[in-house]
């Protein structure tokens, strides 16, 4: 939770990492009966060749000052990626805390607005920092309601049975948002959107609360396959590639694409030609400009 986070994010983080690295991975002979999940302390202390007593009161949250060398020592003895050593030095070397000022809200620039729009055959919409929907195609809106710009897309796949219904949302897809949102905030535990969001998925998402206290984390978009069964063109295999978006503040672009020549493409293409053909027959606004 955002709270225990605030009073000891190194320890936090490490004890989560710790519980699951399992000691045959790391070559460690565990008795039949462990009374503790994963590596316990004695044994990563040794691994990352430091004493129990210092990583037990880095863990604990009594030494919040390690070196740089004992940080990449507790890395590789943990198997941590790249991304995840780059969030462990950011705990322990968070930037100084500033005057909080309320967060101004996220916009698209229009640039980028003008590119999504363009893509008629492609759905793709831009997401923010918190997986709030900012933009989105005619396309992509046509695909899922959930694509509609106001839209938490976290919120959406864990809590709203209706967007659960359409789509077949891996719990490793959920799992890689929730560790774009983790590394989005860093050490920034007093954001009151995240403390917001975070509690609230947290009261309310057996799958959230399991995930989030797993600390892993992602900085890098990434891409991977949804399944969803839509309701006028049935079902679709559709990748999705996600892409920063540069200057600005963790927000991205999604673009989905259907295999070429594959039923998913075909449907796609009915789904495009459904939701034109819903343009086209939309009463004009009468006072929008032209």
């Amino acid at each position: 939770m955002v709270g225990s986070m605030a009073g000891n994010l190194i320890g936090d983080y490490l004890r989560a990492r710790r519980e699951q690295v399992r000691p045959e991975e790391v070559g460690i002979t565990a008795a039949s009966h462990r009374r503790v999940p994963g590596l316990r302390r004695d044994e990563l202390a040794m691994l990352a060749g430091i004493s129990t007593e210092y990583y037990t009161r880095l863990e604990q949250g009594r030494d919040r000052h390690p070196s740089a060398q004992v940080l990449d020592a507790i890395a590789r003895a943990l198997g941590l990626n790249a991304e995840a050593v780059a969030h462990l030095h950011d705990l322990a070397n968070p930037a100084p805390r500033r005057r909080r000022t309320p967060r101004r809200a996220e916009h698209v620039r229009p640039s980028v607005a003008r590119l999504v729009d363009s893509w008629q055959h492609t759905p793709a919409y831009v997401q923010g920092r918190y997986h709030d929907v900012l933009a989105a195609n005619r396309l992509a809106m046509a695909l899922s309601p959930i694509y509609t710009p106001g839209t938490n897309l976290l919120r959406a796949v864990l809590l709203d049975p209706s967007a659960q219904a359409l789509l077949d949302e891996a719990e490793a897809n959920i799992g890689a948002m929730i560790a774009l949102l983790r590394a989005s905030a860093g050490a920034d535990v007093d954001d009151p959107r995240l403390t917001e969001l975070v509690g609230e998925l947290s009261v309310k998402s057996d799958v959230f609360r399991r995930l989030w206290a797993r600390h892993e984390v992602r900085r890098h978009p990434g891409s991977g396959t949804h399944h969803i069964q839509h309701p006028q063109v049935g079902a679709l295999e559709l990748r999705y590639d996600k892409f920063a978006i540069a200057d600005t503040q963790d927000q991205m672009l999604v673009v989905y694409q259907a295999e070429p020549h594959s039923p998913s493409a075909e449907r796609l293409s009915l789904l495009t030609a459904l939701a034109t053909d819903l343009n086209e027959n939309e009463p004009q606004d009468v006072n929008r400009p032209t």
